[in-house]
């Protein structure tokens, strides 16, 4: 499983390290898109597989069904761990994400996302300072 929360530079050629419990997991190739609330998503290639025909499943006459497989195939680029445990964030998507050198990894079970360190502080702030009425909505879902 991914977890955890992780900070790691970004270097100036827009190489980063995965931690080194995500390396694994990782080692047969993973694939980096564009996520939500700014950040960027990682799958390893079994997860991303089995996302990605979920997304195709999607109905194609429905606009934002089209607009998120958009999102999340358009940008995405297959990474490889080098041999000191790195990626290579393409531009576009440290573009996208606004990531400068200090970032934030975190590991949520089946994805990795990578944050800006700024904008994951001001996210998990603001998520936090909602957290009772986040679980009181979760509930009333059984969770």
């Amino acid at each position: 499983m991914l977890l955890g929360e992780y900070r790691h530079n970004l270097d100036v050629k827009g190489r980063m390290a995965i931690p080194a419990k995500f390396r694994e997991k990782l080692s047969a190739g993973a694939i980096i898109t564009r996520g939500i609330d700014n950040c960027l998503f990682v799958f390893a290639n079994a997860e991303w597989e089995a996302l990605a025909a979920k997304l195709m499943a999607l109905p194609l006459a429905q606009a934002n069904s089209r607009a998120f497989v958009r999102l999340m195939l358009a940008g995405a680029s297959d990474v490889e761990l080098d041999n000191q445990g790195r990626i290579l964030v393409p531009d576009y998507l440290r573009k996208y994400a606004g990531l400068r050198k200090e970032t934030v990894v975190t590991g949520l079970v089946n994805r990795i996302e990578i944050w800006d360190e700024a904008a994951w502080t001001a996210y998990k702030t603001k998520t936090e300072s909602a957290s009772e009425q986040i679980a009181e909505q979760l509930g009333e879902l059984g969770i």
